[in-house]
């Protein structure tokens, strides 16, 4: 699915690095689910969690078969308004599915007519969605912060947070608070790992690519700008591709 900062194009790159000493059983975990481009590429035991209860409820639907309507712009500004009057599902399919960029209610994607064609922005997202699904049996969500997900023994933590310095996300974010979250998750016994453009001190890039996004260190959203990303991990656990 098309989201803000998806990881979608370097999921290849990154989850050999993730996964390399992944046991029989073990967890792997998203504490920040969004569109699910990378855990619909993982297979075994996986836990999702997304702060957004909206997005958090569509996925659940859509995993158990759920299939949103077209909305026109009228009813995507009257869920935008009016949130509580509407299906969580719907309110969290119509705020990225139906949005530019995949950006929360950033702005209504329909039928457009562009250089290369019509388009149907919804179409899109939904044959997206049907290509991610088989790969998101069995898949448990729960919609909760970071902080409040209860993470099995020993797994394998993969954190996409909002990136620092960029254009805001749904909430503000504490960025200090989430690196420390991520020293105890060390300490509590899980391998860790975060994308972002930068880290604290401690941590240490384990891969790291040029790419060009709808997200980029200079603060603004729209449009391809190259940065650098990077996949960290702590030092003390640092791992070798």
């Amino acid at each position: 699915m098309k989201y803000m900062g998806s990881k979608a194009s370097v999921a290849k790159h990154i989850l050999p690095i993730i996964l390399k000493d992944r046991i029989d059983g073990q967890w792997y975990v998203e504490p920040f689910l969004g569109g699910a481009n990378i855990i619909d590429k993982v297979r075994g035991n996986r836990l999702g969690g997304e702060i957004n209860n909206y997005i958090a409820e569509m996925w659940t639907a859509l995993i158990s078969g759920w299939v949103p309507p077209a909305l026109d712009k009228d009813t995507y500004n009257s869920i935008r308004d009016n949130k509580g009057d509407y299906e969580l599902p719907l309110v969290g399919w119509a705020g990225i599915a139906c949005s530019y960029s995949g950006k929360w209610f950033g702005g209504f994607a329909g039928v457009v007519k562009t250089k290369g064609g019509v388009r149907d922005y919804q179409a899109e997202a939904m044959r997206n969605v049907e290509n991610q699904l088989n790969g998101l049996t069995g898949v448990s969500v729960t919609g909760c912060g970071y902080e409040e997900l209860d993470i099995p023994n020993n797994s394998i933590v993969y954190c996409d947070p909002p990136y620092e310095g960029t254009t805001k996300y749904k909430d503000d974010f504490d960025h200090v608070r989430f690196w420390q979250w991520c020293r105890d998750m060390v300490l509590q016994g899980h391998k860790a790992f975060v994308s972002e453009y930068k880290a604290p001190d401690d941590f240490v890039s384990v891969w790291n690519q040029e790419v060009k996004s709808s997200l980029s260190a200079n603060g603004k959203v729209g449009g391809n700008k190259t940065s650098v990303e990077h996949l960290f991990q702590h030092r003390s656990q640092k791992v070798t591709a």
